[in-house]
């Protein structure tokens, strides 16, 4: 197969190239020209080049898509992804493959998502060729109840996530997703017949601030908004970085967002330490997670948490019953130390159901 271009010429283009295969997820146009579905950007790419992720690309009017390896792999606790309302205190296998729509400053796994764009990135990945079964056999001998697609954005790899959900539910596991949520109609439904869970950042509520991020604040509302309504158990995370996102108007708008969707949407908002590009403000404190986590409480939000500062942040790592106020789910970090809500996801005490995928 012919190379196509990227910005850098490196040798890890030419291993990524060589693992993809024909995309599902795009359109022929004319003169060999095709549009991409995978992401919000719906790159317009020519025959040889690439589109804004820079890991699918244009050969002879055929979108070819990431195939047939992983780059990070590693059992965590479902919390950590953070998934609190799906099978609390179980673990999940997490893979993820290389590149991203999105050029975030901060990005704490820049080595992956910024592969081919960022000459710095991708050094010391190792590549990993595995099959579905293979990832799936990895799942069950370890004990992983959940797979899920992180580390770099999955959006832009959803044929290769897909490949492997369908042999993941044959084994009756769950399935998720950690994602920028730069999604479109078209992804999302090629993605629910076999996605359980799709956690998505929302990043910010300035629109001016997606835009240095390289996305577009509409097409994650709209993805929250879809992805809810589609039947997806939908988790939000916003971290909340001092000085960028943290006013109280910001972050009212985004939780009065979100419980406009739906108040049973679980919002996370999680401390920042400086990272990659982005070094000047200071580590998010445990006061402004706090007020953030009161501020969606009083927009109507049932289940907010504060997250990435275990044991300082009061009571908003563990999960209430919104009816009686009962403790249901008692957290130290990603540690599940008491759960008491049942399969069926009923409060024990009062017995109101409790949103969330339980069994």
């Amino acid at each position: 197969m012919a190379r196509a271009k990227t910005r850098f010429e490196t040798p890890l283009a030419d291993i990524l190239d060589g693992r993809t295969r024909p995309a599902f997820l795009y359109e022929r146009l004319t003169d060999n020209k095709v549009r991409c579905s995978a992401c919000g950007h719906r790159c317009i790419i020519l025959d040889g080049l690439r589109g804004i992720c820079q890991v699918r690309f244009n050969q002879g009017g055929t979108l070819y898509a990431p195939w047939g390896y992983v780059g990070p792999l590693q059992l965590d606790p479902t919390e950590k992804k953070p998934f609190f309302h799906l099978l609390p205190g179980s673990k999940t296998l997490t893979f993820g493959m290389l590149g991203c729509d999105y050029h975030c400053p901060y990005c704490q796994n820049w080595l992956t998502s910024q592969a081919l764009r960022d000459p710095a990135a991708g050094l010391g990945i190792e590549i990993i060729e595995l099959g579905p079964e293979d990832l799936v056999r990895l799942a069950r001998r370890y004990g992983a109840a959940v797979v899920g697609s992180s580390y770099n954005e999955p959006l832009i790899t959803a044929e290769w996530a897909v490949a492997i959900f369908k042999v993941a539910r044959e084994a009756g596991l769950k399935t998720v997703f950690v994602s920028n949520g730069n999604a479109t109609p078209e992804v999302l439904a090629y993605l629910r017949p076999w996605l359980d869970g799709y956690k998505i950042d929302l990043k910010s509520m300035s629109a001016k601030n997606y835009r240095q991020l390289g996305g577009r604040l509409e097409n994650v509302l709209d993805t929250i908004r879809r992805a809810w309504e589609l039947g997806f158990w939908v988790e939000v995370v916003t971290l909340v970085i001092p000085g960028w996102n943290d006013s109280d108007a910001e972050l009212r708008d985004a939780a009065r967002f979100i419980a406009s969707v739906s108040p049973d949407i679980p919002w996370h908002v999680t401390a920042f330490h400086k990272d990659y590009r982005m070094t000047d403000p200071e580590n998010t404190g445990p006061a402004t997670l706090m007020r953030a986590a009161e501020i969606g409480l009083e927009e109507g939000l049932r289940f907010v948490y504060a997250g990435n500062l275990p044991g300082r942040v009061g009571p908003f790592e563990n999960t209430y019953c919104p009816g009686c106020r009962a403790l249901l789910i008692e957290r130290h970090g990603f540690r599940v130390l008491r759960n008491r809500v049942g399969s069926e996801g009923n409060c024990p005490e009062c017995g109101r159901v409790i949103p969330g995928v339980w069994h």
